[in-house]
């Protein structure tokens, strides 16, 4: 009788030879799991289809799937009916879990970029949008009308989501994001090998949970690309903190987006752009 496969996990076991300057030491490592998610769409009067694929960390795909189709504009965070797995005859076994279906309510349409060979990478950037003017037009939320967080809460940030990334702290090879309020309390982290896949799972999470994703202030693991700021004003987050720099285009679109932007974090400092 054959197995049914078995879901993968967030990092795998692997055996490796640690060199050093006085000896070459064999232990067993963990490193972090790459696996391909294809994320399909059903509505009404649209049948189901793939509407993206990203390379992702096993670990709340659901909320990956749902974070991204709200942060992409194709969705509204009230819209999403159900997320499952795909159950297709013609799957092979070891995709059973990298295919994931997710129904709207109401009727709904992709537009031409994202059909047919939709794919990225898990590094993916800024996914077909051009310009500045482009991503606002798929924001989906007002920006945030609430208080941020100032220069003190900002530079214990970084330092509050390190203590709860426990994938980082077994593999050194994910990238982290969070949500907190204003005060600096972490409502939600989540961790994935793709930076922008992190911050759909959080905003997903919240959308699944049934509450608003936006925030006060969503804090990363690393820089802050254009596509990350995207995603930000387009799930209504007031301010984004991060460990590196944000790049020109990112500044730029923070701006333009009533966002508050911090970089280069640490508890003995972080630099406001604009």
């Amino acid at each position: 009788m054959s197995q049914r496969p078995r879901r993968p996990g967030p990092s795998v076991r692997t055996r490796v030879v640690e060199h050093t300057t006085d000896a070459e030491i064999p232990r067993e490592d963990r490193l972090i799991t790459e696996e391909p998610l294809e994320i399909r769409v059903r509505a009404e009067l649209v049948e189901p289809r793939r509407a993206w694929v990203t390379m992702r960390t096993p670990g709340h795909d659901f909320e990956l799937a749902a974070g991204w189709l709200v942060n992409e504009g194709l969705a509204a965070r009230d819209s999403v009916a159900q997320v499952a797995y795909c159950t297709d005859a013609d799957l092979a076994p070891e995709q059973e879990f990298n295919v994931v279906t997710v129904t709207l309510a109401g009727a709904a349409d992709l537009p031409h970029r994202h059909v047919a060979s939709s794919a990225g990478s898990s590094a993916c950037g800024v996914c077909g949008k051009d310009s500045i003017s482009d991503a606002l037009a798929t924001r989906t939320a007002t920006p945030w009308p609430g208080p941020r967080p100032d220069a003190s809460v900002v530079r214990r940030l970084p330092e509050a989501l390190r203590e709860r990334q426990s994938l980082f702290a077994k593999t050194g090879g994910v990238h982290a994001a969070g949500l907190a309020d204003a005060d600096g309390v972490l409502e939600v982290v989540r961790e994935d090998v793709g930076r922008h896949n992190a911050v759909d799972k959080v905003v997903g999470a919240r959308v699944l949970a049934g509450a608003d994703p936006a925030g006060a202030c969503l804090v990363l693991s690393g820089r802050v690309g254009f596509e990350l700021v995207q995603k930000a004003a387009a799930s209504g987050i007031g301010a984004i903190v991060a460990v590196g720099a944000p790049t020109s285009l990112a500044a730029r679109l923070a701006h333009e987006a009533g966002i508050d932007l911090w970089g280069f974090t640490s508890p003995g400092r972080t630099v406001r752009y604009g």
